[in-house]
């Protein structure tokens, strides 16, 4: 699957020949990143997972999600520093709605985060609701932090 956003911006399915640059961002984007290890895993066991590029340049994000049981739980959302406020994050959601519906997903989860603002900004405006909190959820320096269960729901 390749979905063209417009005349330089791409989504396609992530290959295992891209752990490299997404581990690159990941490591950039946070404290506490996945190892090499874990998005091979999620690969290998058939979680959907999608990355943004522009058609002439390096990976700028990526996505993925586990669909199983009428529920999609998005695991990873990430953009390169320099790829932020374009609305890609927006189009990695697109991307994973679209698919969760094909698969008969009825609820998007996820976890995010309270210090995380600009993704709680972008789930906010893309409809996802607070459901919970996950408490201690998040490894800290000092102290674990705690995640916010949002949701969206997606049936017709």
């Amino acid at each position: 699957m390749s979905a063209r956003l417009d005349e330089t911006w791409q989504i396609r399915r992530m290959r295992r020949d891209d752990i490299a640059a997404v581990r690159g961002i990941e490591s950039t984007a946070y404290d506490y990143p996945w190892s090499e290890r874990i998005f091979r895993d999620c690969l290998r066991v058939g979680y959907r997972a999608w990355v943004i590029e522009p058609v002439d340049g390096p990976l700028a994000g990526y996505a993925l999600a586990s669909i199983a049981v009428g529920e999609a739980h998005l695991l990873n959302l990430c953009l390169a520093e320099s790829a932020r406020g374009r609305g890609l994050g927006t189009r990695l959601l697109d991307s994973l709605v679209a698919q969760a519906r094909r698969e008969a997903a009825a609820v998007v989860m996820l976890e995010v985060r309270p210090s995380n603002t600009a993704a709680r900004r972008l789930y906010a405006r893309y409809g996802f609701i607070e459901q919970g909190r996950r408490p201690g959820y998040y490894p800290g320096e000092t102290v674990r932090e705690d995640a916010l269960l949002l949701s969206l729901d997606i049936t017709p």
